[in-house]
């Protein structure tokens, strides 16, 4: 198959019959030969039913259901286990990242590139504290990573079947798919556009699963947390062992006791924040690790229409 597309959707059954007529639309400009697979993150509205509609009219629509809600990263994943298409493209459903500028990365597909990102230059529709937390995370995981992770891109991108082959032999759990892209390498290139708002719905991504998918995003490609972690300690542990010494020495030779309890429990506070920060980073690799020995599968289908002939 020359192309698919992966949707993974999450209550978006508004946004389903759009981006069906707009991917379908910009898709057959290429090529007949090409898939569309929505993957259905377990959606609580009518998601599913309308994507077996319009599969029933359509066989360029393939669908996955999951048994349960597993997260955005991994239901692109399955898209990618299942997908034939010697090119593949990640699209999300809510028609911020527009269809249409497919064509263009197909052109720089053709030209040699394995890996055509979309590169914002605007978000519309989002609020000034999530443009600023994304534009300091992108840049502080750039700073911490030695890839080179590019800034101001989410998942919307072509990729090369070959690139998809390697996706699938990674078996770490929690996926961070634009990091794992930019550590397999080969010739990668970008187009830039300006996101749009969002035209049903609200954003699946709160602050929590923002935060969620920073740490893993850290955690997966930097060891600089532990390092740093480290450092801490060794400059908290030097300044306790000089307010040490400093009350010794008054104590013993300038004889004047260290007055005041609030130094004492100011200390006590950083030293024990410290700790708990220290604690706190150790424990999300360790965490990381454990999901992974665990070895469950990354994700569970309920059902699907789509042929396995891998």
């Amino acid at each position: 198959m020359e192309i698919s597309t992966i949707v993974p959707a999450y209550n978006e059954e508004k946004n389903i019959p759009l981006i069906y007529e707009r991917l379908t639309q910009t898709l057959s400009q290429i090529t007949n030969d090409y898939e569309i697979i929505f993957v259905n993150d377990c959606s609580k509205d009518n998601t599913l039913e309308t994507i077996k509609t319009i599969a029933q009219q359509d066989s360029h629509i393939k669908y996955i259901s999951f048994s349960r809600n597993f997260g955005h990263q991994i239901a692109v994943s399955a898209g990618l286990d299942l997908c034939k298409g010697n090119a593949v493209v990640i699209i999300d459903c809510d028609l911020q990242d527009p269809p249409e500028l497919i064509l263009e990365m197909y052109e720089k597909y053709k030209e040699g590139y394995k890996v055509v990102y979309a590169k914002r230059l605007t978000r519309e529709g989002e609020t000034w504290f999530k443009k600023i937390t994304a534009k300091m995370f992108y840049r502080i995981l750039a700073a911490m990573t030695s890839i080179e992770i590019p800034v101001d891109v989410g998942d919307f991108r072509l990729i090369d079947n070959v690139v998809v082959k390697h996706l699938r032999n990674m078996p770490e759990k929690s996926k961070y798919l634009r990091g794992q892209i930019s550590w397999i390498g080969y010739k990668q290139t970008f187009v830039e556009y300006h996101r749009d708002s969002r035209i049903y719905g609200k954003t699946n991504y709160p602050l929590k699963k923002m935060l969620r998918l920073a740490f893993d995003g850290i955690t997966a490609f930097s060891d600089k947390p532990l390092k740093m972690a480290s450092a801490i300690g060794i400059i908290s542990a030097i300044i306790s062992l000089l307010a040490i010494v400093y009350a010794l020495l008054s104590h013993f030779i300038f004889d004047s006791a260290v007055s005041g309890w609030t130094s004492l429990i100011i200390s006590v506070l950083f030293i024990g924040g410290v700790q708990l920060i220290t604690i706190g980073i150790i424990g999300e690799y360790i965490a990381r690790i454990n999901n992974d020995v665990r070895n469950r599968p990354l994700y569970i289908i309920d059902e699907q229409n789509i042929e396995d002939e891998q």
